[in-house]
């Protein structure tokens, strides 16, 4: 009997065995899609573009119907493209970046995180992610790593300050491709259930809200949609190895090299003791001071 009640209390209370965090990137050049986005459950958060031309009126919108709100902030990714205004890069000095993220903060406003878009060059950097951290501490936001590249350097960037780092792992839409898109959430959902949680970002393509109005409602049972910020005590694992990433000086020209070594085109000629001590002593004998002392002897005794 008892048995019994306790296996139906299973069936009726399912057991949450991970949680599920889903950021739609680049909100604030779509509003059309990206209402479609806000019209989904509150869980899903949004991360807005700062110099997009409806980042203000998106991100308030974001924020009153209760979704929660991340500043985009573009970064210098390592391939060769055009780089967007108020882009950050690593050789940045610590006043440009901190204002940089004071503007950005002033046009995304309820914010409450920040995360990366492209940026490879930029969070491989310890010595330019260093700098994101001492100004994010100032504003307190979490850093929500977009993870464009494997070895980012965000979290040892982050250790000794305030600053809380969480990571991205799936991508919903590196293709446009509904089936593809289904295959990244599935991916996104097995991985929060084996590890506990997991973080899937996306963008507000036509496609991707589909998949999303189309899987959100099924979604299982065992899983429970999150905010990013609902993730900040996990545990993180840190897999970046050691990099400072800071611009190597300019070894300084040395006006005093000298010319290059002369190689004999024929092997020298052995010198011998003999011949050695021989030149020593013809060098001693003429030179000046000996010279001078055999004039000197030659002249003692005489009368002047």
């Amino acid at each position: 009997m008892v048995l019994s009640v306790v296996s139906a209390l299973a069936l009726a209370a399912p057991v949450y065995a991970g949680k599920l965090a889903i950021v739609i990137d680049d909100f604030g050049y779509r509003p059309h899609y990206e209402n479609q986005v806000l019209a989904m459950p509150s869980a899903i958060s949004v991360a807005v573009l700062p110099n997009a031309p409806h980042a203000r009126e998106m991100a308030t919108k974001a924020h009153n119907t209760g979704h929660q709100v991340l500043i985009h902030l573009p970064m210098a990714p390592l391939s060769k493209q055009p780089l967007e205004k108020d882009t950050l890069r690593p050789d940045m000095s610590s006043d440009e970046i901190e204002r940089i993220i004071r503007d950005a903060y002033n046009k995304v406003p309820y914010a409450v995180g920040l995360n990366n878009h492209m940026g490879s060059a930029m969070t491989s950097s310890l010595y330019g992610m260093l700098k994101v951290m001492q100004a994010l501490e100032r504003y307190n936001l979490y850093f929500l790593d977009s993870m464009t590249i494997g070895n980012s350097q965000a979290m040892r960037a982050a250790q000794g300050t305030g600053v809380k780092v969480i990571k991205r792992k799936v991508f919903l839409d590196d293709t446009q491709n509904e089936a593809d898109i289904r295959m990244q959430f599935n991916r996104a959902v097995q991985l929060a259930r084996r590890n506990g949680s997991a973080i899937a970002i996306g963008h507000p393509h036509p496609s991707t809200v589909r998949v999303l109005q189309q899987m959100l409602p099924t979604l299982p049972a065992d899983i429970t949609l999150v905010r990013p910020s609902d993730l900040l005590n996990e545990p993180q694992v840190d897999t970046s190895t050691p990099n400072s990433a800071q611009p190597a000086p300019t070894a300084p020209r040395n006006p005093f090299r000298g010319v290059k070594r002369c190689v004999p085109k024929q092997p020298l000629e052995p010198v011998y003791a003999t011949r050695f001590f021989s030149v020593i002593g013809d060098s001693i004998s003429n030179s000046t001071l000996v010279k001078y002392v055999q004039q000197q002897w030659q002249g003692w005794g005489k009368k002047v």
